[in-house]
């Protein structure tokens, strides 16, 4: 899952990021809504955590412009208003939810995930293929019972390839969907990280590599 935060107060968009990335998502952040739209506009985010108060450029500026692009990113603001009408307004201006500060951080978490499951085709809760049964939600990966360590990144990678259903992924799709916006193309870090995957979950190997395309497990 990729997610941007765009929040101008640095040390609560710091700890967003940092608590998201802990539970296996890519995380871009803004620190104000000119910024903010710009990165939306350039990379595919599955959700967007959207201050309303922002310097430059408004939150329901940005929230606005996105939602008459046709971006398929769904959107979660935050505000410190807490009125009904508030609320209502913000989900009128396309938001997708609202969350109002102060919150728990947990509540944050469900609510970007819930969000990202109505950004993709529904997939089953519990990802299981060819033996592998990973849960999103727990963070959880086994291989016919037992339990596989897997770096965050690891684990996004192999999220992904369980979430093709057998189908090649591309390792552009793979740096989109698991790298933030700084990760560097031209780099292994595709082929590093499915080198360690295929490592832990062991004999016998069940990531194909398909030449000029991708990675698939069949």
């Amino acid at each position: 899952m990729r997610v941007l935060v765009v929040e101008d107060e640095v040390v609560l968009a710091d700890a967003i990021a940092a608590g998201l990335r802990r539970h296996a998502m890519a995380v871009d952040v803004a620190y104000d809504g000119a910024s903010g739209l710009e990165r939306a506009t350039v990379n595919d985010y599955d959700v967007i955590v959207l201050d309303r108060g922002l310097p430059v450029l408004s939150g329901d500026d940005v929230c606005a412009e996105l939602s008459t692009s046709g971006r398929l990113a769904r959107i979660l603001m935050l505000t410190a208003a807490s009125a009904v009408a508030d609320r209502v307004n913000g989900l009128q201006l396309g938001a997708d939810d609202y969350l109002s500060k102060p919150f728990a951080f947990s509540e944050l978490v469900a609510r970007v995930q819930a969000l990202s499951r109505r950004s993709q085709a529904a997939v089953p809760p519990i990802l299981e293929r060819a033996g592998i049964r990973l849960d999103p939600h727990m963070l959880t990966v086994t291989r016919d019972g037992t339990p596989i360590s897997l770096s965050r990144k690891e684990f996004g990678v192999l999220a992904e390839l369980l979430r093709a259903d057998g189908a090649v992924v591309s390792a552009e799709h793979l740096l989109e969907k698991v790298w933030d916006e700084h990760a560097d193309p031209f780099t292994g870090a595709v082929r590093y990280t499915i080198m360690m995957v295929r490592r832990k979950l062991g004999p016998p190997p069940i990531i194909d590599t398909e030449t000029g395309s991708g990675y698939r497990i069949p």
